[in-house]
């Protein structure tokens, strides 16, 4: 699971922990900013680095189609309808977003 650094120690958390007692969950969790700053110059920095930007990669493809949703329909909250009715609107919404991101590409 890719995350950002707001998920450090997240297997320590007591509903993680019992939901996830197999191990089976592989976390991908951006290191903090500050830690990483402070190292020396060198090839272990440089490793670190490149490790952080594929993760961020990832993590900015993951997370474009909520940016959609909430910034190009302004979707910011669900309306208490019913799950099946909030899950519905959600469907269409990611649907018109994968219109739009087809409609910039051919452009």
């Amino acid at each position: 699971m890719h995350t950002d650094a707001g998920y450090v120690r997240v297997e320590k958390r007591k509903e993680i922990a019992e939901e996830d007692s197999t191990g089976r969950i592989d976390w991908q969790i951006a290191k903090r900013r500050g830690p990483i700053k402070k190292m020396a110059k060198g090839p272990e920095k440089d490793l670190i680095l490149a490790e952080e930007k594929a993760e961020a990669s990832v993590h900015g493809f993951v997370e474009h189609p909520f940016h959609i949703l909430k910034n190009l329909f302004r979707h910011r909250k669900t309306r208490c309808r019913g799950l099946a009715n909030n899950y519905h609107q959600l469907q269409v919404l990611f649907g018109l977003g994968n219109l739009v991101v087809t409609a910039r590409k051919l452009v």
